[in-house]
């Protein structure tokens, strides 16, 4: 009988245990580009990595989320709007680039040849970041025509990217910080710098926590100079835009 209590006991007081535990480690909701980055910056928080739009529809219906970092500001600005989420800050950016498989099949060396009939083009959806970036980024070069050789339109970057690193398209467009996990599959060809929209990432906590304290300790860390060493190591560019030196 008192091994039986012993054990019973044990095993409260490992679970309490446990549950304190987990209550410190945040659920994060982050977009598909932060897949390797943000691991390395909180490697015992728990991740869901999918396309931006995706993950705030999830939270607006009561996914048990702590945080939300999104590849835009528009999605977490909506949120917080809404009483969804504490008001966004700017934690990192970005640039678009095109990628091409490294046999470059369809001979492909420059944007402009996106135009080429039969070109196999994958994109992300209009309502996830980097679609919404890609369609800016061909409008700015007068290229929207070329969305008629789209074959597929994807739920998030990382199906982009996997699509073309595979050889199933010619050509897609993806964070340059993605065409870097890949770089021995795929080739980058830049954009113009008058073609690139603003990407910014936008990070907020959910109000819905149950770990208020351990999501701002997250956001916290993502900020600080150890964490923006860690994105800038994985090729996202600084929170701001350097100022031009006064002459």
């Amino acid at each position: 009988m008192k091994l039986a209590l012993a054990v019973m006991l044990a095993l409260v007081v490992a679970a309490t245990a446990a549950a304190s535990t987990d209550a410190t480690q945040p659920t994060v909701f982050a977009a598909a580009s932060l897949t390797d980055a943000f691991p390395k910056i909180a490697p015992k928080a728990r991740f869901s990595f999918a396309g931006s739009n995706a993950l705030a529809a999830q939270i607006r219906q009561g996914a048990p989320a702590d945080v939300f970092a999104s590849a835009n500001t528009a999605l977490p600005d909506a949120l917080h709007t809404d009483g969804f989420c504490s008001k966004p800050v700017i934690f990192t950016r970005n640039t678009l680039v095109l990628i091409v498989p490294k046999s470059n099949p369809a001979d492909i060396h420059s944007v402009y040849d996106l135009r080429r009939k039969g070109i196999k083009l994958v994109i992300a959806d209009k309502g996830v970041p980097v679609g919404s970036y890609t369609l800016q980024v061909l409008k700015n070069m007068g290229l929207s025509g070329v969305l008629k050789n789209v074959v597929s339109r994807e739920t998030d970057v990382r199906e982009v990217l996997a699509k073309v690193a595979l050889g199933e398209a010619d050509a897609g467009f993806v964070y340059s910080t993605d065409a870097k996990t890949v770089s021995g599959r795929v080739s980058v060809i830049g954009l113009p710098a008058r073609a690139q929209p603003t990407v910014r990432y936008g990070i907020c906590v959910v109000e819905a926590s149950g770990s208020e304290a351990a999501a701002r300790a997250f956001v916290a860390k993502v900020l600080s100079g150890a964490g923006q060493a860690r994105l800038v190591a994985a090729g996202f560019l600084p929170r701001a835009k350097p100022k031009p030196a006064k002459r």
